[in-house]
């Protein structure tokens, strides 16, 4: 098993910053894939970030390329997403996800943070 625990959330207002941070603990060994969902109140779940094993490929959902960037340290087990220029409409609950499997992007990741609230004020 592997467990995920997100820090870093908080209320910031629009034009600011806000870096998440994920760590991982368990059978690291065995992620491939990270990355970061999100859920805002009443809406599905949605896949913001992914970053692949050696880092050397990510994927952004339209709406946060330019504004957000993923980093991660394998030695650390440690996943961050700086967030730039944060919108009303990133307000969420952020969740950081990681997978045994090839790089993806898709929800059908093995296992999950329990959340960290975003909240943006206009």
């Amino acid at each position: 098993q592997v467990q995920l625990v997100e820090s870093g959330g908080g209320l910031v207002q629009a034009g600011g910053s806000l870096r998440l941070s994920c760590a991982a603990s368990g059978r690291t060994w065995s992620i491939n894939t990270m990355g970061w969902f999100r859920q805002a109140s009443g809406k599905e779940r949605e896949f913001v970030v992914g970053i692949s094993r050696n880092g050397g490929r990510t994927r952004y959902v339209d709406s946060v390329k330019g504004r957000f960037t993923i980093s991660r340290d394998n030695a650390k087990n440690t996943v961050d997403l700086q967030m730039n220029s944060l919108k009303p409409e990133d307000t969420a609950v952020y969740y950081c996800a990681a997978d045994r499997g090839p790089f993806t992007t898709t929800g059908l990741y093995d296992y999950w943070g329990q959340g960290t609230q975003v909240t943006v004020s206009s």
